[in-house]
């Protein structure tokens, strides 16, 4: 709306600016340039005396150019200001707002990076409802960051200030994945070296690099483009397999889904078998592995394998299931 004021403050001063110009050419018979330098003068109130001596009409022109050109003037430049101190104050109070949503996450992710694997990583995050805050410098990302509505920082995210900002101390784990493999070494040396404990999950380009970057501090290193050809090769010989995964994991065209669920002290299933817990029977999951407090991974646990507190399951079943079997056993 002020966009469009604007646009007719401009259009009508140019025709009282174009009505004074043909006026003094006409009844003053003043060449085009001093009619318009005449124009000019008139409306901006400078001071500066007449350019000839006029006549009654030429005078009656001038009146005319004072009383519109003036107010238009002065209503045109207003507009200008409004439009360009309301936008920094929106640019300015936006900011505050998305400084303040930051400043109160917890158990969050940081995201640097927003490019084509960082948007896959924030868009299955949102999905999930899981908060997150992105690191990008990008101009074009930036944009899209808003245009989205995410939580971002623009920052460089190898800055230790950037972290901080990002509320690393608070922060459930990291994602680095901007394109410079010695860019994502250096975010997990900082992060790291802020908080030694944070779980950082990082993107190499080249696999050659997952080595410096574990060394860095990394938790887990992806190599996308590797990953990706073996995903080709395995859509070539195991075809079914990946189409249930894809069915599974991605399209949910069977209602299931993949989860884990960690067992907590005092859990009504701490102590029990897989049997005894009735898992099966109650939710009709399918328990895949369990990962075990130190590290351990059983495959396809038996009947008589007993869960402990602190140990990670890992199920297939109903989406709906899932989330009342995680509600109970937590």
């Amino acid at each position: 709306m002020d966009y469009f004021k604007l646009t007719i403050s401009l259009l009508l001063l140019l025709l009282t600016i174009a009505f004074g110009t043909t006026g003094y050419v006409v009844f003053e018979h003043m060449p085009p340039f001093e009619a318009f330098y005449m124009t000019l003068i008139t409306i901006s109130t400078v001071g500066f005396s007449e350019v000839r001596p006029l006549s009654d009409i030429g005078r009656g022109i001038t009146i005319v150019i004072i009383i519109l050109g003036i107010s238009l003037l002065t209503y045109t430049l207003g507009q200008v200001a409004r439009i360009f101190i309301e936008g920094e104050l929106r640019r300015v109070l936006g900011r505050r707002k998305l400084e303040k949503h930051i400043s109160m996450l917890e158990n969050h992710y940081i995201i640097c990076g927003y490019g084509r694997i960082g948007a896959i990583i924030v868009k299955e995050l949102q999905a999930a409802k899981i908060p997150l805050v992105v690191i990008e410098q990008d101009p074009a990302s930036i944009a899209m960051l808003e245009a989205d509505g995410i939580l971002y920082l623009n920052m460089d995210a190898t800055s230790d200030d950037a972290l901080t900002a990002a509320r690393l101390d608070r922060a459930k784990g990291l994602v680095t994945a901007v394109s410079s493999d010695a860019d994502n070494v250096f975010i997990a040396l900082s992060a790291k070296g802020i908080r030694p404990d944070i779980f950082i999950l990082a993107r190499a380009s080249d696999v050659k690099n997952e080595s410096k970057l574990i060394r860095a501090g990394a938790s887990r290193v992806v190599c996308p483009y590797q990953m990706g050809g073996k995903r080709m090769a395995e859509i070539l010989h195991k075809p079914t397999v990946v189409d249930f995964l894809d069915q599974t994991m991605v399209h949910d065209e069977l209602g299931l889904q993949m989860e884990e669920a960690i067992i907590p002290t005092g859990s009504p299933i701490t102590g029990k078998t897989v049997v005894s817990s009735k898992l099966r029977q109650d939710f009709g999951v399918i328990i895949i592995a369990i990962k075990r407090k130190s590290g351990e991974m059983v495959f396809n646990p038996g009947p008589a394998e007993v869960f402990d507190a602190g140990d990670t399951i890992v199920v297939i079943g109903k989406n709906a299931e899932l989330k009342r079997m995680s509600a109970i056993i937590s």
